[in-house]
C-alpha cells in the first residue's frame, strides 16, 4: 500500500528543520526587538546581518529581487498601431506606435525604463503579482514550502468536506 505522500504527490514537511528555524527565528526576534538596542540609540547588534545567518522571515519580508537570467530573457513586444492606446501602469504614459515595451509573464506590457527598476528590487508584476523566479535558494525554498503547506491544507479541507457531507 502506497504511503498518503506518495499517492497524493507531496512531500511531508520536516519538523526537525520547522522546529530549528522557528526557535533561531525566535531568538533572532528577540535579539533584534528586546535587546537591540543600547543607551544612546545604538544598536548592538549593528554589524549582525540576519540575512547572512539565514533568518529572514520571508512572510514578513519584501522578496528578493527576480533574477537576472530570468529578466534578461523576458521577451520584448512591439507595439501596433492597434494597442498604441494601451498605458503603461507604471507611468501612466501611453504607448506609442512601433515602440518596444517588455512582456511580463502574465502578460501585463511595460515600458522598459519602469518594469526593469521594479524587477530589480522585487520579483513580482506590479500590477497583479504574478512572481517570476529568484536568485534566492532560501526564498525559493520558502515558496515550495508554502506551496506545499497550502496543498496539505487543501487537501486536509477535502478530506473534511468528503467525511462530513
Amino acid at each position: 500500500m502506497a504511503s498518503y505522500f506518495d499517492e497524493h504527490d507531496c512531500e511531508p514537511l520536516n519538523p526537525e528543520r520547522e522546529a530549528r528555524n522557528n526557535m533561531l527565528l525566535e531568538l533572532a526576534r528577540r535579539v533584534r526587538g528586546a535587546w537591540s538596542w543600547a543607551p544612546g540609540g545604538r544598536s548592538l547588534f549593528n554589524r549582525m546581518d540576519f540575512e547572512d545567518l539565514g533568518l529572514v522571515d520571508w512572510e514578513h519580508h519584501l522578496p528578493p529581487p527576480a533574477a537576472k537570467a530570468v529578466v534578461e530573457s523576458l521577451p520584448r513586444t512591439v507595439i501596433s498601431s492597434a494597442k498604441a492606446d494601451l498605458k503603461c501602469p507604471v507611468c501612466l504614459l501611453e504607448f506609442e506606435a512601433e515602440e518596444t515595451v517588455i512582456e511580463m509573464p502574465c502578460h501585463h506590457l511595460f515600458h522598459s525604463n519602469c518594469i526593469l527598476p521594479w524587477l530589480s528590487k522585487t520579483n513580482s508584476c506590479p500590477l497583479c503579482r504574478h512572481e517570476l523566479p529568484t536568485d534566492d535558494d532560501s526564498y525559493e525554498e520558502h515558496k515550495k514550502d508554502k506551496a506545499r503547506r497550502q496543498q496539505q491544507q487543501h487537501r486536509l479541507e477535502n478530506l473534511h468536506g468528503a467525511m462530513y457531507t
